[in-house]
């Protein structure tokens, strides 16, 4: 039987690998096995430092955020602590361009950060006040039960206790819930 040596396909796969090598030092963008290996360590490379970015940009942001502070007489840990203390939520990302953009505007969170440190601030849940306007908000609507799925309406007929709810068609539901 004669030799099969892939031809056209080897060749073709073999042109690919080298031409991700290029640009690489010596053998390694020439020779085919030198530049398979450091293509295949690269994509583990590239893999890699995408996650290891993200790391290096909050770094990188919560020094600057640390600077500013400190031009402000406060620490980052403070400062942060007490944004949270004053339900103020903003990321370090927009944090950092404020510090280098509008100092003016940095200095006044800085302030609100320090009051609520202080324990100045009035202590407001914007959480629980969004979760309970959005109650009765469901409460005061009327709903038409009758174009909502059975899955709905059995979650509804559960909120409400409804007896043996699981068994029930939509029609029967329907009749329980109202």
């Amino acid at each position: 039987m004669t030799r099969v040596k892939g031809g056209t396909v080897s060749k073709t796969r073999r042109r690919k690998v080298l031409k991700q090598a290029k640009g690489y030092f010596g053998s390694k963008h020439r020779l085919y096995k030198t530049a398979q290996e450091q293509v295949f360590h690269s994509g583990n490379y590239a893999f890699r430092d995408r996650r290891q970015k993200k790391r290096d940009f909050r770094k990188l942001w919560i020094t600057r955020i640390n600077a500013a502070c400190r031009i402000n007489e406060i620490s980052y840990s403070k400062f942060i602590n007490g944004l949270n203390k004053a339900n103020i939520v903003v990321n370090r990302k927009m944090l950092s361009e404020l510090a280098i953009d509008n100092p003016q505007a940095f200095a006044e969170l800085v302030n609100t950060a320090k009051k609520a440190l202080d324990g100045k601030m009035p202590k407001v849940n914007v959480k629980k006040e969004k979760v309970e306007e959005s109650k009765k908000e469901v409460n005061t609507e009327t709903k038409d039960y009758s174009k909502m799925t059975l899955a709905e309406l059995k979650k509804i007929a559960k909120e409400q206790s409804v007896k043996g709810y699981s068994t029930m068609k939509k029609e029967e539901l329907l009749a329980a819930i109202k």
